[in-house]
């Protein structure tokens, strides 16, 4: 064999291996993850995700899975088009409550590939499990992730104030400057606020000279959630009844007169002129330097307070009328009924949940569900986010994140109503009266609500 004849010969080898490789490729059974009806559409967790698949697709040969991610705000509108149309991905999460029941009978019914597979559940709180196993649907979701909720607060705001700090443990009072004693609820929550909420001329809202139209800094602010989310400090709560009526419950109209007097009258939460401007990050009120205290969970640490220069820390939830609420996100990953190929995505599913869950809930902020990951979760949560944002402070009060889940919200205020998506937008059209209006009469505008709920759920019978 001559020269020529040798190099023909092996550059037919190498494009017959490459087209095999191609086919090989091609043959692999298709699955689709999608994510953004939770986290995981911030630029910093596209990488890490991608990572993922990558590992996946070389543990094996069988099936290629690819990513999917679309921000937040479109990933609803962009999920229903795709069911519609028929095109639909295999698997959808990170997703919480609301994602789920935004997308009532389009989850499979995993049920069936546990049992089949052999898929070990006892590594899970039984509870957990069961939670995730929804009467006349079945067991849409197997458990991945908890996100506890605390109170996020700047310590620097308040030593300027001459406040002392919050309490380190639930069940503590809060000790003044003066040694006197408080109950930590929102009462207290209102006259911390007023002492830390400060116009352009230095005045606090407790000053005659204070001056509303020129705030520059406030004393609380409740971010990055929706009505439901803030009125559960004041009780757990739902917009429908067991029998799904509408219903606005006690504690929640409650919240809401807190709320619009705190934005209104008191001036210590951001009103909704106020809450997307850049003096508040466009919301992030923490992180803004800003705002001296905020309830948030564990998906906002590392990348909320990236830009945060002050010293800052966690207190426990405070209560109201001697009841404590700390409401729970809890995420999980879901099969779409649509999906042709339910074995190959289930196999997919598994090695997130499995393998890559202490990655993947690392990723994301949240607490794994699995038992066995939980006891260091923290010290290698802790180490990732001082990685991740070496210029952030991560030394806080940790044990404080497990023990809000003694706290939870039952019923979950992300628990499902009729007609999903339309009676979220009616609520979150009356929060955007509420918070852009002094004059708005809060009972008056939740009675329509209700009303306009009982019709959205009526029409879905």
């Amino acid at each position: 064999m001559n020269a020529r004849t040798a190099i023909r010969t092996a550059l037919l080898a190498v494009a017959m291996m490459l087209v095999f490789s191609l086919t090989a490729a091609q043959e692999r059974t298709q699955v689709r993850w999608y994510v953004g009806l939770g986290g995981g559409t911030d630029a910093p967790l596209i990488d890490a995700q991608q990572a993922v698949v990558d590992e996946f697709n070389a543990s094996q040969s069988e099936i290629e899975l690819t990513l999917e991610i679309v921000a937040n705000a479109q990933a609803y509108d962009v999920l229903n088009t795709q069911i519609a149309a028929g095109n639909a991905p295999d698997i959808v999460g990170p997703m919480g409550v609301r994602g789920r029941a935004s997308f009532v009978g389009a989850w499979l019914d995993l049920a069936p590939l546990i049992e089949s597979t052999g898929y070990d559940l006892s590594d899970f709180d039984p509870a957990v499990v069961e939670s995730y196993n929804i009467a006349g649907e079945g067991q849409l979701g197997i458990p991945f992730a908890v996100f506890p909720y605390f109170l996020s607060y700047n310590a620097d705001l308040f030593e300027e104030a001459g406040l002392s700090l919050p309490p380190t443990e639930y069940g503590q009072p809060y000790v003044d400057a003066d040694g006197v004693e408080h109950p930590w609820d929102m009462d207290t929550i209102l006259e911390l606020g007023k002492v830390l909420t400060v116009d352009a001329n230095g005045n606090d809202a407790n000053s005659p000279d204070f001056d509303p139209d020129n705030i520059v800094q406030w004393g609380f602010g409740v971010g990055f959630t929706d009505v439901r989310g803030r009125d559960t400090l004041f009780g757990a709560g739902n917009f429908a009844d067991a029998d799904g009526n509408a219903v606005i419950p006690d504690a929640w109209r409650t919240a809401e007169n807190w709320y619009h007097a705190a934005m209104w009258e008191n001036y210590i939460h951001p009103n909704g002129a106020y809450n997307g401007s850049d003096l508040l990050a466009g919301g992030n009120y923490l992180g803004s330097g800003n705002v001296a205290m905020m309830p948030i969970h564990t998906w906002y640490m590392g990348w909320g307070t990236a830009n945060l220069e002050a010293a800052w820390d966690i207190a426990p939830i405070p209560a109201f009328e001697g009841v404590t609420t700390a409401k729970l996100h809890a995420d999980t990953f879901g099969i779409m009924e649509s999906s042709a190929h339910p074995e190959a995505a289930f196999t997919a599913l598994s090695y997130l949940l499995g393998e890559k869950a202490q990655t993947l809930t690392s990723i994301y902020g949240g607490m794994p569900a699995r038992l066995s990951l939980q006891p260091t979760f923290f010290e290698t949560f802790a180490a990732k986010l001082s990685t991740d944002f070496p210029d952030g402070n991560f030394d806080i009060n940790w044990p404080l994140v497990t023990a809000a889940l003694a706290y939870p919200d039952v019923p979950n205020h992300e628990e499902g109503m009729p007609s999903f998506l339309e009676a979220s937008a009616r609520y979150v059209e009356y929060a955007q009266i509420v918070d852009n209006n002094a004059d708005a009469d809060v009972d008056a505008e939740l009675d329509a609500l209700q009303a306009d709920l009982q019709a959205i759920f009526d029409a879905a019978k």
